[in-house]
């Protein structure tokens, strides 16, 4: 039933490994709707030993000494599906303990059957912290945290790898398969500027809010080839030196990226950040250069977790609010999901000649 509903809810038709993936936890790359069945062993484990104490004192004297009725049994269907390399909990009290290596051994299966090197780097991108920022924020209109429809269905489905649309030739002339991928590194990518632009307004107004006031695009720091950096603060950020960054959003699944992707989550991302270190380098000795580089599908490289996490603690400190820096990294995640779409969305058809693969119902 609860697949059911959810399949109602999201617009997607849920197989069994979508289903499988999207009970995760968010942190392990699902949706965090969480299966009864999956859920129903870790409840019990932890609840029977929280009050195994009160138990004995009810029990005892009258029944002798007595465990709670089922637990070894219990215990001994964890040890089957966890398995047997794995030890009880140090807090047996906590779910949350019990939970994690049945949801591991299931993350560990659904990538040791992915069915392309796309789908393994699909599912170890899910996984990554940063994936997740998105699905945790309070869809709200006022604070501009609210998805659309179109664009939370398609950020769902690229992360369960369902069904987005079906097969077409895209503006640019290549054919669009039904997950969707080619949308995200097409040259004539809809949703690139929009969200190069989105991510440098969310960083920059973060500055701000740091109480460090920034600037984009400034003059006087153009390369040889005249592009110039995204970003740069007004006031000193470190060590007496102003910050200047440079953003960049990369194709997790691209077919220049898809090998590094399937072996290790965020190497696009650190690859992109290399690239743009090597070529802004002649301003490292008057500025502090910090590239900025993520991944469609959500993972982040070192040096943007890196500035995150130091704005983070700006923030907090300027605000009082400890949530500020989960603000933050939402809002940088909200900003990459609504590219996507937008990239997704672009690439059907402007014209009815041009419909002859699409059917809209």
């Amino acid at each position: 039933m609860i697949r059911n509903i959810l399949s109602e809810i999201l617009n997607c038709q849920l197989d069994n490994r979508s289903w499988a993936q999207a009970s995760l936890p968010i942190r392990f790359g699902g949706l965090g709707i969480r299966s009864a069945s999956s859920v129903a062993l870790p409840a019990f484990l932890s609840s029977a030993h929280s009050t195994a104490g009160l138990y004995g004192k009810i029990i005892y004297p009258s029944l002798g000494d007595a465990e709670v009725t089922y637990l070894a049994e219990a215990r001994s269907a964890w040890s089957d599906i966890a398995g047997p390399q794995q030890d009880v909990p140090r807090l047996p009290e906590s779910q949350r303990l019990w939970d994690e290596p049945i949801c591991r051994q299931v993350q560990e299966n659904l990538l040791e059957t992915a069915t392309s090197p796309a789908d393994r780097a699909r599912l170890m991108a899910s996984a990554e912290p940063e994936s997740g920022h998105w699905l945790r924020a309070l869809p709200s209109a006022s604070v501009g945290t609210l998805l659309d429809r179109n664009t939370f269905n398609l950020s769902v489905c690229l992360r369960l790898g369902c069904k987005t649309n079906e097969p077409h030739r895209c503006r640019c002339g290549d054919p669009v398969d039904q997950l969707g991928h080619h949308g995200l590194s097409c040259q004539r990518s809809a949703g690139r500027l929009p969200r190069h632009a989105a991510l440098n307004d969310v960083i920059r107004r973060a500055f701000a809010s740091a109480g460090i006031p920034a600037i984009l695009e400034p003059t006087g720091l153009a390369r040889d080839d005249g592009k110039r950096p995204d970003g740069m603060t007004v006031m000193p950020w470190k060590y007496g030196k102003c910050l200047v960054w440079d953003a960049t959003c990369t194709d997790t699944v691209a077919p220049s990226h898809i090998q590094g992707s399937a072996a290790a989550a965020g190497t696009a991302a650190a690859a992109a950040e290399n690239l743009k270190r090597r070529k802004y380098n002649g301003l490292s000795d008057s500025y502090i250069f910090v590239p900025f580089g993520v991944e469609t599908l959500g993972p982040w490289g070192p040096e943007a977790r890196r500035l995150v996490k130091e704005l983070s603690s700006r923030l907090v400190e300027v605000s009082r609010d400890q949530r500020a820096g989960s603000y933050l990294s939402q809002r940088i995640s909200l900003a990459i999901q609504r590219g996507n779409a937008a990239s997704l969305l672009g690439t059907i058809p402007g014209d009815g000649s041009e419909l002859k693969e699409i059917f809209y119902l």
